[in-house]
């Protein structure tokens, strides 16, 4: 494999990007100024074999309706078992146009208007807008900050439950804290789901991104023993920058589980993009694991350079990262309000970041970063950062 070139600046303008191109209508920011860190993509190429995948196709000339996914599942199986020692079985694999829709799905499969579905917060902010649009209740079990860690306080999130909560959506590795979960901890998520009769959905689509020295379980590996309230999602978008593709994987062992899903997606009519399909059974391979590889090794360079920067600003916490390409910063040592913190970043810094509140309970004092760019821009997003909160100094 050729060694792939992170640190290549990529002109992303004009190109329909939604991180890049929507920097003015969302954030009032001149795209010839703004560094854009929202959006959760990369701003690198994928895998060649990804590539010339996608070339294949489009050179053979004929775009019909997908067929035959053998080879797309054989590509899952085999990516699960060597990169996460967790035997997935072929017929549990359905395809979704990504998992925030493999997230409506599971709604709609498992649960009824009204019903309760637990998070731990802060969390992805996606999952509240479709548990919202969905007549669902958000009910957020905040996540105790001990020390600049996550950790989370079962005794309290017992204390909560009403009985009228059917789903716990989890986020593993967990964004934005970029928490890797311990053995020990995806135990004690299981052994709350069982007590609470809680369906669980594990959201991993971070699951192959994580820092040097970290591991991450998949919960169906972790804890077997509730099988049949799991359902695992996972996909090639982030790990790969395929978002675009819109295409992830809802994995269900449980056959009844399987059967409720299987219902909802023939309801809907939903069926796999075949250009999302070519490229994810071409980056589930041998080259798509070396890339990650040097990818998550570039990631570590990238969160150094962040960290060391951000944190030599008074006031200024960045959280350690584990997993994902999300930093997260507390600002609340510097004694200003969320909204002075957020006029400097946009207005002084000129960089477009996600604000920590849509996160939900426990997010106000944070801001999200994304990392996941040629380290020149990062290490631009840091100067301007320390220039923003030059008076902290």
């Amino acid at each position: 494999m050729t060694t792939p070139d992170f640190d290549e600046i990529i002109a992303r303008r004009a190109t329909h990007s939604a991180k890049c191109d929507n920097l003015e209508t969302y954030y009032g920011l001149s795209p010839d100024e703004g560094i854009p860190m929202w959006v959760a993509d990369m701003d690198f190429r994928p895998p060649a074999c990804v590539t010339q995948a996608l070339r294949d196709f489009v050179d053979q000339g004929v775009f019909g309706y997908f067929g035959d996914d053998t080879a797309y599942k054989n590509a899952i199986v085999w990516w699960m078992q060597n990169r996460h020692g967790w035997q997935v079985d072929p017929d549990a694999i359905f395809s979704t146009h990504g998992l925030v829709n493999g997230t409506g799905l599971c709604l709609q499969a498992f649960t009824e208007p009204g019903d309760g579905i637990v998070m731990f917060t802060p969390i992805y902010h996606a999952f509240a807008r479709v548990i919202n649009a969905a007549d669902r209740k958000v009910v957020e079990c905040p996540m105790v900050l001990d020390e600049g860690h996550y950790t989370l306080d079962f005794d309290t999130y017992d204390a909560q439950m009403t009985g009228r909560e059917k789903m716990l959506l989890l986020c593993s590795p967990h964004n934005p804290g970029g928490r890797v979960w311990t053995q020990a901890e995806l135990e004690g998520m299981a052994a709350f789901a069982k007590r609470h009769d809680l369906i669980v959905v594990s959201d991993e689509i971070h699951h192959d991104l994580v820092m040097p020295g970290q591991k991450h379980i998949p919960m169906a590996v972790a804890c077997p023993e509730i099988a049949d309230r799991l359902v695992m999602m996972t996909a090639t978008t982030k790990t790969f920058n395929l978002a675009g593709g819109h295409v992830g994987n809802v994995i269900i062992h449980d056959a009844a589980l399987r059967r409720r899903f299987e219902k909802v997606m023939g309801a809907l009519g939903i069926s796999p993009n075949s250009f999302a399909l070519h490229m994810a059974t071409a980056a589930y391979s041998p080259e798509g694991a070396e890339w990650v590889d040097a990818l998550c090794a570039y990631l570590e360079g990238n969160r150094k350079v962040f960290d060391a920067g951000i944190e030599a600003i008074p006031g200024l916490k960045s959280m350690r990262l584990e997993g994902t390409y999300l930093a997260w910063v507390d600002f609340s040592g510097t004694g200003m309000d969320p909204a002075e913190v957020k006029r400097r970043i946009l207005e002084e810094a000129k960089i477009a970041v996600n604000y920590g509140a849509v996160f939900g309970l426990g997010g106000d004092d944070f801001q999200r970063f994304n990392l996941a760019t040629p380290r020149a821009r990062v290490e631009e997003a840091v100067a301007r950062m320390q220039a923003a909160f030059a008076d902290l100094q």
